[in-house]
């Protein structure tokens, strides 16, 4: 490469996407590239796709033709989910350069040098099953909390999504090289790690997911990893992203409720509060159980924040079926959802199912649901109103204002002091 290029990033979906991303970014910038703002005019722009909902799909098509608008002789990469699931339909968008699959997102130093503009498009994807090996990624710089991959991909086989079908087999890191990149960052002056995976309660599977399908049996679970992370010095919160209800045992919550460093604070995907819907969804456990964690969760740490996700619209989820789910979590003691439409996704066995939900109902059901999550964080926050609590601040303000959230996930918002930024201030709410 004659002279350094230019690169932006732009991210789509979740934590775990941006860990990959911030990783991208600093292998590329080992590689000589210079790292510009997505506002800005670089060489090569690279989108890191979600696909979980068609919203996803759209805004990458709208930010290719952005792109093309502003700096047509730029190279358009496109990675991700959407970008293993539907490499050909990506390439055929005008203006997209290069497609990476799973297996390649890693290597795209080696893609990139090798692109020019104005060949077609090209792909560089395989089979999901071929799809082997882990590469741990995390974030740093871009926020006050680090996102760190443990874990990758899924082996479970719900109707609705095509998830396993992007990111392969479950795989993950192992204990000790996770305990490394935490130290790492613990160097780099983060202060908290947000532990991030596809399926997180199935740590232990290994690079290659030849792990044993018992929590219970491996040399590593996720149980071990917690309990080592609690030891690392420099970093002084932790918090688990996202763990699936049959995957959060009774010892982890009670590592929890004891942890000198993870927070009082779980997100639990739900997704129905309907035993008929969630045995559609093809999900591993029945409400009763979710109940029976949250139980748990809030005698022990009954300051604890529980966010839960939940879809409405799924095919067959009749009005019944809907208000089982409002009132089962209007009844539970919960703090936010995270509301998500039901959206079609090619591939995936709810497409067989039906009835088929209108949209406009689905809609409708989403604002309920939307409403119902507003009215408990309220709740929450007011349960706590006159507590001192800990608050880490972050670094970006507005308005001479800054923002940082208690252990147990409440927004906090004070005037701006630099001398506040990524430290941990005991704030009255």
């Amino acid at each position: 490469m004659a002279a350094a290029k230019s690169v932006a990033f732009h991210t789509l979906g979740c934590k775990l996407n941006y860990s990959e991303t911030s990783t991208l970014s600093r292998q590329l910038e080992n590689e000589g590239f210079e790292k510009k703002e997505f506002e800005d005019l670089a060489d090569v722009y690279v989108i890191n796709t979600c696909s979980v909902t068609d919203n996803a799909d759209k805004e990458c098509r709208q930010l290719v033709r952005r792109i093309q608008r502003k700096s047509p002789e730029s190279l358009v990469v496109i990675t991700g989910c959407y970008a293993q699931l539907k490499p050909k339909e990506i390439a055929e968008i005008p203006g997209v350069d290069l497609v990476l699959g799973a297996a390649e997102k890693f290597n795209i130093a080696s893609h990139i040098r090798e692109l020019a503009k104005g060949d077609s498009a090209k792909i560089s994807s395989c089979e999901i099953e071929e799809v082997s090996g882990f590469n741990a990624s995390y974030s740093i710089n871009d926020r006050t909390r680090t996102f760190l991959k443990v874990q990758d991909g899924c082996d479970y086989t719900c109707s609705f999504c095509t998830i396993p079908q992007a990111r392969g087999k479950s795989r993950s890191d192992n204990v000790a090289n996770v305990i490394a990149n935490a130290k790492e960052i613990a160097a780099g002056g983060s202060k908290e790690i947000v532990l991030t995976g596809v399926n997180l309660g199935d740590f232990g599977k290994g690079a290659d997911g030849n792990g044993s399908p018992s929590i219970y049996n491996r040399e590593e679970n996720f149980f071990d990893l917690i309990q080592q992370l609690d030891e690392v010095e420099g970093i002084e919160r932790y918090r688990i992203s996202s763990i699936e209800p049959n995957l959060l045992t009774n010892e982890i919550i009670e590592f929890v409720s004891r942890s000198k460093k993870f927070m009082p604070h779980f997100h639990i995907p739900l997704q129905s509060g309907s035993n008929a819907v969630l045995g559609m969804m093809r999900r591993r456990y029945k409400r009763e159980l979710y109940a029976e964690r949250v139980a748990l969760i809030k005698e022990l740490m009954p300051y604890c924040c529980i966010g839960v996700d939940v879809i409405v619209g799924f095919p067959g989820e009749t009005d019944e079926l809907f208000q089982e789910t409002f009132d089962f979590l209007h009844a539970l003691d919960i703090s936010y959802l995270h509301v998500f439409t039901y959206s079609e996704r090619d591939n995936t066995h709810a497409l067989t199912l039906g009835p088929v939900v209108p949209m406009t109902v689905r809609y409708e059901r989403n604002k309920t649901l939307r409403n119902l999550s507003y009215m408990k964080m309220q709740y929450f926050t007011q349960q706590h109103a006159g507590e001192t609590r800990p608050v880490l601040f972050e670094g970006h303000s507005k308005n001479g204002m800054m923002e940082g959230y208690t252990d147990n996930y409440i927004k906090i918002t004070a005037p701006e002091k630099k001398e506040w930024v990524n430290e941990i201030v005991d704030w009255k709410i």
